[in-house]
Order: structure tokens, then C-alpha cells, then sequence
């Protein structure tokens, strides 16, 4: 594979994301669905090349539109801007005081906790029960849920290494097509939660029916509308500040490399040596991949540049910029090399692992957050049900849509919560760790330690925040008599 076809495979990339662009302008049913470029773009990728255009004989050759080597980097492209995802999650970001993040972060993390480790309780319940005695799956398949709604496209491409080291590389596509799935479906469902609320009176903000204007459905910003994609803090004469920017955050992800390969270090000096089963070493580190360590790279450097007092030269808004253009790529590259085969071979356990995520995340959506929040419970609780069903870019535009001038603390409370949750879950350290785990020790050692961590969120929740939940709406409802 020479530096030329790497070139060129990344500039056919943008082609696609392009024209992804120019499909959402176009048709209406997808400017409806709020659906990004992205997603557009790689499903046109997918249809042109081997897998479907490819498999008919004509002009095209055997492959597609698309030449092998071209694929070949689209596939392993995921895995490398993930890193630069998680990255730039917390660098330029504000570090909230205790008081404040206390009070909001609280109830907002018992809902995200209790989305996240339920996807495991119901993955792994049915792993255990249906789809590994029944339909000969994988015991790994009870992580795909997780993997696949809550790390998206992303974190599913990014684990494929990780995947194919332990024989299960047919998970990643599946990862992938529930993240395809989640976006989706977390979107279509979202809005007619949304609108559903605003017919029943649950929401605090909309009073109106859900009319997203011709710009935002386009996605575009309308001629005179107030943006802002970051600020200048170095002068270009030195260096640009994107350049800036990019090498930070490049730094971020080698503080991320040297802590995982001082963590294999420590495994392979100590309890790698131990055989389980009689012959498979006892090694978690080894198959962690790099991104949930470039997240606490970010997280670590950021927490230098305010000690340091250079925390003004790194801008949050530039670094949603970086991140929103590998995201962008990264979905692209991983929704077009999409394994059609490997679904249709497990399509019984995919549409299983769909079904149950969805119900599982609108339940736990409906029936915990009214209970746990206070004022404003649908607004706050939206967007961590969109961020369970389709990464944290689909809970903020359900949030967008259902508070459109932040009047809520919802945005705010999110944002804390991230600081907490991110870490662990929807890619972070549980994520990387569950498949490794259920590959050494089953099913129900992982499902047994999720079910605790489910009871003990909404067990708090419904304990501790409830009553003070139904003391503020208490007080709200006084307040407005008077």
C-alpha cells in the first residue's frame, strides 16, 4: 500500500461526505430524520463497492467503483481517529466547580449509568440464555449492544482489532450495524418522544408542536445566525492555532499510548503468566484498545494546562471542530466497509441485540428519569436517552429540539455528567474491558457485576434523588401559586 493510494482513498472519503451533504439538502425524508452526512455517505460507499455494486459483473470490475487497496485503508482508518475522538473530549473544556456540578450531575449520572449498564444486563441475559445456547453466537455478543448504541460507529470500528485478536471479528460488523441502527432509530423514536411530550404537557419548554426550521432540518446555519467555531489563541505568525490545536492534541494521545503500554508492561511482569482454562494467558491489557486511554490523556493534560495557567491557549470549540471531522471520516469510512455477510450470518442475533437494546433504553428512559429529576425531567433525560441509543451527537440534537435556546439546565447537566461517564462507558475503560472479560471468564461473571452496578444507580436514584426530585417540584408548584 503505497502513500498515493492512502491519498487517494482519503480524498474519495470526502468525495463521499460531500455528497452525503448534498443528500441531506436534497431529500426531504432525510432532513426529517435529522440523519447526518456521514451516515449518507457511507451507505453510498457500501452500495458502490464490493459488497453490493461489486458483486454484479460489468465495466466496474470485481470490486465496485473502489479499488481493494482503497478499502483496505477505509478499514482500518476507524480505528486510528477514534484515538483523536476520545481525545479531545475534555481539552479546552471547563472544569465545573464541586458545588455546582454536585447538585446537577448527581441525578443526570444515575440515569446515563443506569442506560449503560443495563445495555450489558440485557446483552448478556441474552447472550447466556438465547443466543449462545440457541443460535451458536458468540459469547461476546451479549457486549455488542453497548458497543454499538452508546460508542456508535466509533468505538464499534475502533474495537475491531481487539475483536478479530480474539476470534470474534464478525462482532465489529455487528457493532457497526447496531450503531447504524441506534443512530437511527434513537433519532426517529427521540423525535416522536418529543413530540408526544409536548402533546401530554411533560415538557417545560415546548408548548408548540415540533417545527425545526428549513436551515436546521438542512443543517445549515441560516444567512445572519450567530456561530461560533473557535477562538484565535495563538497568533498565526507562530503558529496557526489549528496546527496548535492538532499538536495538543497529538500529545494527548501519546500520554494515552505510554500509560497502556506501562499498564501491558505491569500485566506482562505480574499475573499474565497465570493460565486459564489450562492454556489461555490471563491478559486484559493486551486487547484494550489505545481511544479510552487518549480520553484520560485529554483529561490529564488538561488538568497540566490549568496548573500551568496555559489552559486559555487551548480553545473546547476548536477541539469540537477536530473532533467533529474525525468523527465525520471515521463514520463514513466505517458504515462503507460494513461486512453485509457477517450480518446476514448472525442476522437472528443482530435483530435480537437491536429490538432488545431499543426497548430496553426507552424503558428505562420513560420510567426512571420523570422519578429522578426535578423541573424540566424530559428536557434533561432526552438527551441521555439519545446518547444510549446513538453516541453523544444524537442526545444533543434531541436536546436541541426539545429546549432550543438551552432555557434548561439540561445542556449544562449533561456536560457535567460526561466528565463521569465518559471515562467508563460508551467507549471508555468498561466498554474496552467487557469483550476481553466475557473472552476469559464467560457470560455471567460480566452480567452479574453489570446488575450490580444497575441496582446501585437506580437504587440511588430512586432513594436519594426522587425525594429531593419531588421536593423541587413541590416547591415549583408553591412558588407559582403565590
Amino acid at each position: 500500500m503505497t502513500p498515493n493510494t492512502i491519498g487517494f482513498a482519503l480524498l474519495v472519503l470526502g468525495l463521499f461526505l460531500l455528497i452525503g451533504k448534498v443528500i441531506r439538502v436534497k431529500v426531504g425524508l432525510v432532513q426529517r430524520l435529522f440523519l447526518p452526512s456521514s451516515v449518507m455517505g457511507g451507505a453510498l460507499i457500501l452500495l458502490l463497492g464490493p459488497q453490493v455494486l461489486g458483486r454484479f459483473t460489468g465495466p466496474w470490475g470485481e470490486p465496485g467503483l473502489f479499488t481493494e487497496p482503497m478499502v483496505d485503508v477505509w478499514r482500518v482508518l476507524p480505528g486510528l481517529l477514534i484515538s483523536v475522538v476520545f481525545a479531545t473530549m475534555f481539552l479546552g473544556q471547563e472544569l465545573p466547580t464541586p458545588r455546582r456540578a454536585a447538585k446537577l450531575v448527581g441525578p443526570q449520572l444515575s440515569l446515563g449509568i443506569a442506560l449503560g449498564s443495563g445495555m450489558y444486563v440485557v446483552g448478556l441475559l441474552l447472550a447466556g440464555l438465547i443466543l449462545v445456547p440457541m443460535l451458536s453466537a458468540s459469547p461476546m455478543t451479549g457486549a455488542l449492544i453497548e458497543i454499538g448504541f452508546e460508542g456508535g460507529h466509533g468505538t464499534a470500528a475502533g474495537m475491531r482489532g481487539v475483536m478479530e485478536d480474539l476470534g470474534f471479528g464478525e462482532g465489529a460488523d455487528l457493532a457497526v450495524g447496531l450503531a447504524t441502527v441506534g443512530i437511527v432509530a434513537g433519532i426517529i423514536i427521540g423525535i416522536a418522544l418529543i413530540n408526544w411530550a409536548v402533546r401530554t404537557g411533560r415538557t417545560e419548554i415546548l408548548k408548540g408542536a415540533l417545527d425545526a426550521s428549513v436551515e436546521e432540518q438542512k443543517g445549515f446555519f441560516a444567512q445572519g445566525e450567530k456561530h461560533s467555531a473557535g477562538t484565535m489563541t495563538s497568533r498565526p505568525a507562530s503558529i496557526e492555532p489549528l496546527s496548535l490545536h492538532v499538536s495538543v492534541v497529538a500529545v494527548a494521545i501519546l500520554i494515552g499510548w505510554c500509560v497502556l503500554e506501562v499498564l501491558r508492561w505491569i500485566e506482562q511482569q505480574t499475573y499474565a503468566s497465570v493460565l486459564i482454562n489450562g492454556d489461555t494467558p490471563l491478559e486484559i491489557f493486551a486487547y484494550v484498545p489505545l481511544f479510552p486511554l487518549a480520553l484520560l490523556g485529554g483529561l490529564a493534560l488538561q488538568v497540566i494546562a490549568k496548573m500551568v495557567g496555559a489552559a486559555h491557549l487551548i480553545d473546547h470549540q476548536i477541539m469540537l471542530r477536530i473532533q467533529g471531522w474525525a468523527l465525520d471520516f471515521l463514520i463514513v469510512a466505517a458504515v462503507g466497509t460494513l461486512s453485509l455477510e457477517a450480518i446476514g450470518e448472525n442476522l437472528g442475533a443482530f435483530t435480537l441485540l437491536a429490538v432488545a437494546g431499543i426497548v430496553a433504553n426507552v424503558g428505562v428512559f420513560l420510567w426512571l428519569a420523570p422519578r429522578i429529576f426535578g423541573r424540566y425531567w424530559f428536557e434533561r433525560g432526552i438527551g441521555d436517552f439519545g446518547q444510549s441509543m446513538g453516541v453523544t451527537a444524537t442526545g444533543l440534537i434531541l436536546m436541541r429540539a426539545a429546549d432550543p435556546d438551552a432555557e434548561s439546565p439540561a445542556l449544562e447537566a449533561f456536560g457535567y455528567k460526561q466528565l463521569f461517564f465518559e471515562p467508563f462507558f460508551g467507549g471508555g475503560l468498561v466498554t474496552a474491558l467487557a469483550v476481553p472479560i466475557i473472552f476469559l471468564t464467560g457470560v455471567w461473571p460480566l452480567f452479574f457485576a453489570m446488575l450490580v452496578v444497575w441496582l446501585v444507580a437506580v437504587g440511588v436514584g430512586w432513594f436519594y434523588f426522587k425525594p429531593r426530585a419531588e421536593q423541587e417540584r413541590a416547591e415549583y408548584a408553591a412558588a407559582v401559586k403565590k
